[in-house]
């Protein structure tokens, strides 16, 4: 069974930078589509950033574009969020994804958060003004 476990999360001032890491157990992540989602109290988990199982195709939010960027590196199982430039709007629980559907090969659809059939447990990211 797949399991992904994120970390990298934690305390950073407006400005400065984290990166997460969402290491993924299995034989099948390679062949997956990776994502980040972040979610605050009240409010949906949205999509942050995608990369499909062919690394050079990405997508990412409007608000994260040209901070993070998103990679992946099969042979250690992992998929990684740099976060630069990070504004307290950025403070989240980020969580890493994946997927397996057709559908998930778009840029188009890449956001879609019921297309992922796996989630990790999430981790803090808070950036203070």
């Amino acid at each position: 069974q797949v399991q992904l476990d994120e970390s990298g999360g934690g305390l950073v001032q407006a400005g400065g930078s984290l990166r997460l890491s969402c290491a993924a157990s299995g034989s099948t992540f390679s062949y997956a589509t990776m994502s980040w989602f972040r979610q605050v109290p009240g409010k949906e988990r949205e999509f942050v950033a995608a990369i499909s199982w062919r690394p050079s195709i990405t997508a990412y939010a409007d608000s994260v574009k040209g901070r993070f960027t998103i990679s992946r590196d099969n042979t250690k199982n992992t998929v990684y969020l740099q976060m630069n430039s990070l504004k307290p709007e950025d403070s989240a629980v980020y969580y890493c994804a994946a997927g397996w559907r057709g559908s998930l090969s778009s840029t188009q659809t890449m956001g879609d958060r019921g297309a992922y059939d796996l989630w990790g447990q999430g981790t803090q990211v808070t950036v203070s003004s």
